[in-house]
């Protein structure tokens, strides 16, 4: 009988070969009350990894959105309309990147891939530049968590 296997992940292109926290959900440990079934039930809202050469293809466009909008947090240009702009300058198209106020001084952005799924999502603040790629949503069909549950 085969059982189903674990994707494996190995070193990208620069990356330290040290092997990277894991970002999933954590998993309801033994202190928690047994009726407490949050992490269960919004467990449709966590973002799906990326493995393998998808996951090294992931960090390649985060590096590419990073560089993309190093230029606009260094003058402090917080303004989605910039963002989305600059987004686009990498060949996004504008149906598939969306950007939006974040806090006071903050922007955050979500960009559709179309392949695979492809999400990369982030945010831009005076102190920094953060972004993430993933496969989508377990129960989605696309980049914006599901809504509902059961």
């Amino acid at each position: 009988m085969a059982t189903p296997s674990t994707p494996v992940d190995f070193t990208c292109p620069g990356e330290s070969p040290e092997p990277a926290e894991s970002t999933s959900a954590a998993v309801p440990g033994p202190t928690e009350s047994p009726a407490d079934h949050y992490a269960e039930n919004h467990g449709f809202r966590v973002p799906l990894p990326l493995h393998g050469q998808n996951r090294c293809d992931g960090l390649t466009v985060v590096g590419h959105v990073k560089d993309a909008l190093e230029p606009l947090r260094r003058r402090g240009d917080f303004a989605p309309d910039s963002v989305r702009d600059a987004l686009t300058g990498l060949g996004y198209s504008a149906e598939k990147v969306r950007a939006y106020r974040n806090g006071s001084a903050g922007v955050g952005f979500l960009i559709d891939i179309g392949v695979s799924p492809w999400c990369v999502e982030g945010t831009m603040s005076s102190g920094s530049t953060e972004a993430d790629a993933f496969g989508g949503y377990p129960d989605g069909s696309n980049c914006e968590p599901p809504s509902g549950g059961h």
